[in-house]
């Protein structure tokens, strides 16, 4: 069984920076796995981020985050990275990564689980 752990949320100032980590923890292992990132506004539904895709090791990002987000992985492939950058006061949002286990598009929050527990971003203007 895949177990995640979000760490690296904070407070930033819009403009800023924060890096997000997603690890497997234990005897579990993701290197085989595409990863996704996703986030809840206080209030709001999970809205897609993007997701790093083990094959090529690329990454696919929603719109939202394009040009100002990074999704990398260490060199084990356990560790994938979430680099946000020029943050936005919109971007506060509980972020939470997890496996993709289906064969739909990326961006449906149903085609993954082994969810982590979720780390908090706040993004001050």
């Amino acid at each position: 069984q895949v177990r995640l752990v979000e760490s690296g949320g904070g407070l930033a100032q819009a403009g800023g920076s924060l890096r997000l980590s997603c690890a497997a923890s234990g005897s579990s292992s993701i290197d085989k796995y595409d990863v996704g990132w996703f986030r809840q506004p206080h209030g709001k539904d999970w809205e897609f981020v993007g997701v790093s895709t083990y094959r090529g090791g690329g990454a696919v990002y929603a719109d939202s985050v394009k040009g100002r987000f990074t999704i990398t992985r260490d060199s084990s492939g356990n560790t994938v990275y979430l680099q946000m950058s020029s943050l936005k006061p919109e971007d506060t949002a509980v972020y939470s990564c997890a496996t993709h286990n289906s064969d739909g598009t990326y961006d449906l929050l149903m085609g993954y689980n082994n969810w982590g527990q979720g780390t908090q971003v706040t993004v001050s203007s």
